[in-house]
């Protein structure tokens, strides 16, 4: 097995498809994908709600199977399901673990991988500095806005430090500003990890920052003509 550096290929879909239940109930979310994504993607999936986007990404980052085809992921050492930090993920609800302070859930994802806990919290601390919440590291998750939340999502990609940045709508809830502030914040990230970058979303003005475009239609998916310069 390669090892998550040894190949700039992160994901290969071949031929993938998934369907939910079975014969005249069966719902075809996602259907004849076949693609690859690379270290250096920065790609938009965008399309219509139940157009097959949260599934697509669900099944690249490998919390879903497919059920048909064949998914790899040569860049990143297998399959990333139960391996914290090999994915890193944003979604659009709420992600952050009630009980624990921000600290603790940016720090989460490292204790989960068996990093020391001083190294943990230290790159906890240096990855809210860099999203600008430092200040906040004390707080809860009910005691920050939509906007703080996810940021804090965002630095708990930055600590884990992945190959590969999944984020599903993340800036479906949050006003203009609180997205743009989100979306930047995530393409720092991928530059500055040498990360692929996916990010699911309705909105063009967030499709617009991403180089590459998957648009999805009734679950097939369809590359876009790239943004301009």
């Amino acid at each position: 097995m390669t090892g998550p550096d040894s190949d700039e290929r992160l994901v290969r879909l071949t031929d993938v498809a998934r369907t939910y239940g079975r014969g005249p109930d069966a719902v075809v979310a996602v259907h004849g994908v076949t693609r690859t994504l690379g270290r250096a993607d920065r790609v938009a999936v965008t399309g219509a709600s139940g157009s097959g986007k949260s599934t697509l990404l669900h099944l690249i980052s490998g919390l879903d199977d497919p059920t048909a085809g064949r998914i790899d992921w040569p860049g990143l050492g297998g399959r990333p399901f139960g391996r914290p930090g090999v994915v890193g993920m944003v979604f659009q609800g709420p992600s952050l673990i009630a009980p624990l302070d921000v600290l603790g859930n940016v720090a989460l994802p490292l204790v989960l991988a068996d990093t020391a806990e001083t190294e943990a919290v230290d790159r906890a601390r240096r990855a809210l500095d860099a999203v600008g919440l430092t200040n906040l590291a004390t707080r809860l998750p009910e005691e920050l806005s939509g906007g703080q939340a996810q940021r804090v999502a965002v630095a708990r990609v930055l600590a884990a430090e992945p190959a590969l940045i999944v984020a599903d709508e993340p800036t479906a809830q949050l006003g203009s500003a609180h997205a743009a502030q989100v979306i930047d914040l995530l393409v720092r990230a991928a530059d500055d990890l040498n990360a692929a970058l996916i990010v699911a979303t309705h909105d063009p003005h967030i499709a617009e920052r991403l180089p590459r475009r998957w648009r999805m239609a009734d679950g097939a998916l369809m590359e876009g003509e790239p943004c301009s310069s």
